[in-house]
């Protein structure tokens, strides 16, 4: 499925992570209890973001996004100067 946003400038639309339902001892966690990772897969870059690329898996600051659902599909708008690690 292709992504029908094109980012502007240095912003940056990527897809968060899920996240952890179940902790390392086994126990499911309520959806409430479980935090969001602040960990996302790139998706598209505007023309001014030089350090990230489509497909990097980023770290970004947390409250530092913009979430919007496009036909179904939750996305993130994250500033190229919040994001503050590539994930190998």
């Amino acid at each position: 499925m292709s992504v029908k946003l094109q980012p502007l400038a240095d912003w940056v639309v990527a897809e968060q992570e899920e996240a952890v339902t179940k902790t390392a001892s086994g126990l499911y966690l309520p959806d409430k209890a479980a935090e969001k990772p602040m960990i996302a897969k790139v998706l598209k870059v505007g023309k001014k973001v030089k350090d990230v690329k489509a497909g990097d898996r980023i770290v970004y600051k947390s409250y530092s996004t913009t979430e919007l659902k496009v036909d179904g599909t939750e996305y993130i708008l994250v500033k190229e100067e919040d994001v503050l690690a590539t994930v190998k």
